[in-house]
């Protein structure tokens, strides 16, 4: 049987260096990848495209990852901008959101990892908090994962996935406010921040506030691996006539 194609939307960076080159570049951190190949799927990336191409590129796909990143446009859930709201990034907001919207108009199962869970509320007409402090590097540090623990909701798929509370790899200042339409919390952090929303039923939409692939449980990403339609599976383990 072949592993289910899940593709990852990336950065898009003005300039990256590797070697002698400095040029514009589409990234993403490895730990994305490892956690899909560890889960049984194969990684492919998704750099910014026009948002038309959305629904064709998710046709190809078995299951679809909407990657951490910069703050999404507070104008997107009407909103004014925090001073301490990160730089726009117009071109991402509008891929990954047609990403979403194709993932959803074809069953396709979605997960979104911090700003991906931030984007899919927003998508659903949730709102965001600008800023919390407490979630960020240990003691207000840049650039390091933090750790606190996140408590499942009971009844939940998060909680058919990860039953009890853990410790989770997190890094970020922005967290959902209002839950969007549709949308419920299935996870909390101990002071109440929504670290995980969910849509009941079908298809397979979670998302999760912290980092996965920084850490080493495959829970998550393993159940969104593992929601691939069977008879999607077996289609694409036949041999072509």
């Amino acid at each position: 049987m072949n592993r289910p194609l899940v593709g990852i939307s990336t950065y898009l960076e003005a300039s990256a260096r590797w070697g002698v080159w400095n040029l514009p570049a589409a990234l993403l951190p490895a730990g994305y990848a490892r956690v899909v190949r560890e889960s049984g799927g194969l990684a492919v990336l998704l750099p910014p495209d026009a948002p038309d191409a959305a629904a064709e590129v998710v046709a190809r796909l078995d299951a679809v990852v909407v990657a951490g990143g910069p703050d999404v446009e507070p104008a997107r859930y009407g909103a004014g901008r925090d001073p301490r709201t990160g730089p726009p990034a117009p071109e991402r907001d509008a891929w990954e959101a047609a990403l979403i919207g194709a993932a959803l108009e074809s069953g396709t199962p979605l997960l979104g990892i911090c700003r991906g869970m931030q984007l899919l509320n927003v998508a659903f007409g949730g709102t965001l908090t600008q800023h919390l402090d407490g979630h960020g590097g240990p003691g207000g540090a840049t650039g390091v994962f933090g750790s606190h623990p996140v408590t499942p909701v009971p009844g939940t798929r998060y909680a058919s996935l990860v039953p009890e509370a853990c410790e989770v790899p997190t890094y970020h200042h922005q967290a959902v406010g209002r839950i969007g339409t549709g949308l419920v919390a299935s996870a909390h952090a101990a002071d109440g921040t929504v670290e995980a929303v969910e849509l009941p039923g079908a298809p397979w939409v979670l998302g999760v506030q912290w980092h996965p692939e920084a850490g080493d449980d495959l829970r998550v990403v393993r159940g969104l691996v593992e929601a691939v339609a069977p008879s999607r599976e077996t289609s694409l383990a036949e041999p072509a006539a």
